[in-house]
């Protein structure tokens, strides 16, 4: 895929998936601005810290950047829960303000931008296990429904201003967290990091143009 001359802001830059987003398109030619919560220590000039659960702040942040490409919703967080009657507010509220809110003030951010100059890519990141409910992750895959219907909704909105709107699905992305959690997996058939930031510069290519709402696996071989 082809990002060169692109703008490209990647959410969650800090986090595994967000790396391997920001590596694969700085390769394919974009030039990348990364946003995250926190960043380690001597982070780059192209790092912005930001709290994008905070629609002030994330508007602050985007009317600082500039004229925005492509944005690769990549901020967002898993956790187990209790069973369904069990989940806490607390525990609610933070699937759906790491996993929703982020990706809908980075949205409200970004598309006004893009219908003006007619033209732009988001990718989203959904979850194919929250294509149905799982037991004990009820609050997480609520959340991830929610960013599919919201990836339908915004391309059904957008398609016909040149912008394009999808989401990758993933299995379990193999990443540290994900490894120590879970010991003794075959991680080999988990979804690399790499190979998911590849198909999701993909999606945010001109190659990808004639591509609306789609929702797309990439399962590995789980």
């Amino acid at each position: 895929m082809d990002l060169q001359g692109k703008r490209v802001v990647v959410t969650g830059a800090g986090g595994a998936l967000g790396r391997a987003v920001v590596a694969r398109a700085e390769a394919s030619g974009a030039g990348v601005v990364q946003l995250d919560i926190a960043f380690p220590p001597g982070a780059g000039p192209g790092c912005h810290v930001v709290d994008l659960a905070d629609a002030a702040a994330t508007a602050a942040c985007f009317a600082s950047l500039g004229a925005v490409d492509v944005l690769m919703n990549v901020a967002g967080g898993f956790s187990m829960g209790p069973r369904t009657w069990e989940v806490s507010d607390t525990e609610w509220e933070q699937m759906f303000s790491i996993n929703v809110r982020t990706l809908q003030n980075a949205v409200r951010a970004v598309v006004p931008g893009m219908i003006e100059a007619g033209r732009g890519s988001i990718v989203n990141v959904g979850a194919l296990g929250a294509l149905k409910g799982q037991g004990c992750m009820s609050a997480y895959t609520s959340a991830k429904s929610v960013v599919m219907r919201l990836t339908e909704s915004l391309s059904a909105e957008l398609k016909d201003q040149g912008i394009n709107v999808n989401a990758v699905l993933p299995s379990l992305i193999d990443t540290p967290r994900n490894r120590a959690d879970m010991p003794g997996s075959d991680y080999s058939r988990w979804v690399g990091v790499d190979d998911l930031a590849a198909v999701m510069c993909f999606l945010g290519s001109d190659a990808a143009r004639a591509v609306h709402g789609v929702l797309l696996p990439v399962s590995g071989l789980v």
